[in-house]
């Protein structure tokens, strides 16, 4: 598979030029993260010019790191995917699911109980029957033992005393915890419609983890050795906006651009910080209908937007519609005059990041995504039967098809497009504890992950298109792997 798209190799009037306005668009959910990061770390040590980064998703995350130099906190071994602490927390069954359906599993089994043991009396019978023929007196007891328990349970002994009781206490705990937790739950910023047990329960993945995990991982990034508390999410999105756009212009200090799904809107939100002249042009004057869709859909991350950083990487983490909406409130001097509108993330936003950057004024693109096409016949996998990973299945699938349309439908934009991702990718987005490489038939880790979006950065671009144009690759040698590198923090 080669870095450059099968259009662009047709159509691309000129070559890769460091020269050029460049944006690096990272799109994907969950663990693709990881590749992200091996794909930034190796970029930043090539000395790949990136003017523009923008992202959906976890890629959202990954363009906030890299906005403002701190990507290094993605591949430390303290920081946001290496660390003991995370990421395998991340999209877990909410507490309250995980109760409840541990005690209605309970409830399953105790229900099943009498016929695991009619089975096992029914299995053991035979041998039973050999032995009291074979020895009668040397097995009298073990017989009467076995003929009681077959007495009690045919009686229905067991139904009508122990089992109801299991039952009912669970049902019971099960009531008490819907009701605690329902009493207990603070009022949302919006009113709800349904039924009380769907308010208490809510959606079954738990977004909230990774979005604290972010937090705090970038607050480490910037506070440095100081031992300050964490601001909260208005306050540090402020000091954000302001780090990044006093800082634009510096070595390692990027542009801004995140795309999120306002599903109250019904139409996407661009969270953008521009240097000018691209900010003017890209905002509109509200004149026009054009600029009145962009007043609408533009959320200036320098100017009102400014505490809305935070909202706009929560609402991008959220998977719809497996994990709840992201609440955001909108300032009374916006468009939307401070109301509360509910976001989530669509795989479909990579094309409209593609659209936005274009509009930023980027006339190269470089497509981050860990969503491996499928290569031709044969190439199936078993599929998943747990949720978990039926959704992720869904989500990886979604994700593979919306960047090869967004690439058709929007390479036109620029002189040059250029892809970076795996021929293949054994994790689905939520299997951040490893899984099973069934090609090579082994264990795979969240590293070596990461150590993929490395050498595909180098195999890709880097060295193909990056080395073909004449310009210097300052990586240490060819084929070097995040394995060789010093992960601890600060190590080069």
């Amino acid at each position: 598979m080669t870095a450059i798209s099968a259009h662009a190799q047709a159509d691309r009037p000129t070559p890769y030029s460091p020269h050029q306005r460049t944006a690096l668009v990272f799109t994907g959910t969950g663990t693709a993260g990881a590749y992200h990061a091996g794909v930034l770390r190796a970029f930043q040590e090539a000395g790949v010019r990136v003017d523009l980064v923008a992202g959906r998703g976890i890629g959202a995350a990954t363009a906030m790191f890299a906005a403002v130099d701190a990507g290094s906190r993605l591949w430390d071994a303290d920081g946001l995917w290496l660390s003991r602490r995370a990421p395998q927390a991340f999209y877990r069954w909410r507490p309250l699911w995980r109760v409840v359906g541990t005690v209605l599993g309970a409830v399953l089994l105790a229900l099943l109980l009498p016929l695991a043991l009619w089975a096992v009396l029914g299995v053991a019978y035979p041998f039973i029957l050999l032995a009291q023929l074979a020895a009668p007196e040397a097995t009298h007891g073990m017989v009467a033992s076995y003929t009681s328990l077959a007495t009690r349970l045919v009686s229905g002994g067991l139904l009508s005393s122990i089992v109801p009781r299991v039952v009912t206490g669970l049902i019971v705990v099960v009531a008490g915890v819907l009701v605690v937790a329902g009493l207990a739950g603070r009022k949302g910023r919006r009113r709800v419609r349904g039924s009380l047990l769907w308010k208490v329960l809510g959606a079954p993945f738990d977004a909230e983890t990774p979005m604290a995990h972010v937090g705090a991982t970038f607050w480490q990034a910037i506070r440095g050795a100081a031992p300050i508390a964490q601001p909260r999410a208005g306050d540090l999105s402020r000091r954000y906006s302001e780090l990044l756009a006093d800082s634009l212009g510096q070595p390692g200090y990027r542009e801004l651009l995140v795309a999120v799904h306002d599903m109250d809107a019904r139409r996407d939100l661009v969270f953008a910080l521009l240097g000018e002249p691209y900010r003017s042009a890209f905002g509109g004057d509200g004149s026009s209908l054009q600029g009145r869709r962009r007043q609408e859909e533009l959320v200036d991350l320098a100017a009102l937007g400014r505490d809305h950083l935070a909202d706009a990487i929560a609402g991008a983490l959220v998977v719809a519609p497996v994990c709840e909406p992201h609440p955001m409130s909108f300032s009374p001097e916006s468009y939307w005059r401070g109301e509360t509108h509910r976001l989530c993330d669509r795989t479909g936003l990579v094309g409209r990041l593609l659209e936005e950057v274009s509009a930023a004024g980027a006339t190269q693109v470089i497509v981050a995504t860990a969503a491996p096409p499928l290569e031709g016949p044969h190439g199936l996998a078993a599929p998943r039967l747990d949720p978990r990973s039926r959704v992720g299945e869904t989500v990886v699938a979604a994700e593979a098809a919306s960047v090869r349309d967004a690439l058709s439908a929007h390479g036109w934009r620029f002189h040059g497009v250029f892809e970076v991702r795996p021929t293949h990718n054994p994790l689905g987005p939520f299997d951040f504890a490893g899984g099973y490489d069934e090609r090579s038939d082994r264990a795979f880790t969240i590293r070596e992950l990461m150590n993929r979006g490395y050498e595909d950065a180098y195999r890709q671009f880097i060295e193909p298109v990056v080395g073909a144009s004449g310009e210097q690759v300052t990586a240490a040698r060819p084929g070097a792997s995040i394995d060789d590198l010093d992960l601890r923090p600060g190590g080069a």
